[in-house]
């Protein structure tokens, strides 16, 4: 049999419903189609690096403060682009 394989973002995501959020193992295997004992064996090797765990959710919630940052500064930038252009037709 050939196992699926899955990114290490995916099983780190998988060990924290189960280890953060209280989700049953059988529950999260179950939704995410994978067996109990891969959930298991990833907690096993993922489980204990909370440091690891942090630092991705840290890098997350800073790439989504840049996104929201940079949607901010590109509307603002089109605001601008429209103001230039009806005050450039105005006094033409």
């Amino acid at each position: 049999m050939s196992g699926k394989r899955y990114s290490e973002e995916f099983k780190i995501e998988a060990v924290g419903q189960v280890t953060d959020r209280g989700y049953s193992v059988s529950e999260v295997a179950s939704r995410l189609g994978i067996t109990t004992k891969s959930l298991y064996d990833w907690i096993k090797r993922y489980g204990d690096e909370q440091a690891q765990h942090a630092q991705i959710s840290d890098q997350q919630k800073e790439i989504r403060r840049l996104k929201a940052e940079l949607r901010r500064a590109e509307e603002e930038r089109d605001i601008l682009k429209k103001a230039a252009k009806y005050f450039a037709g105005e006094s033409g």
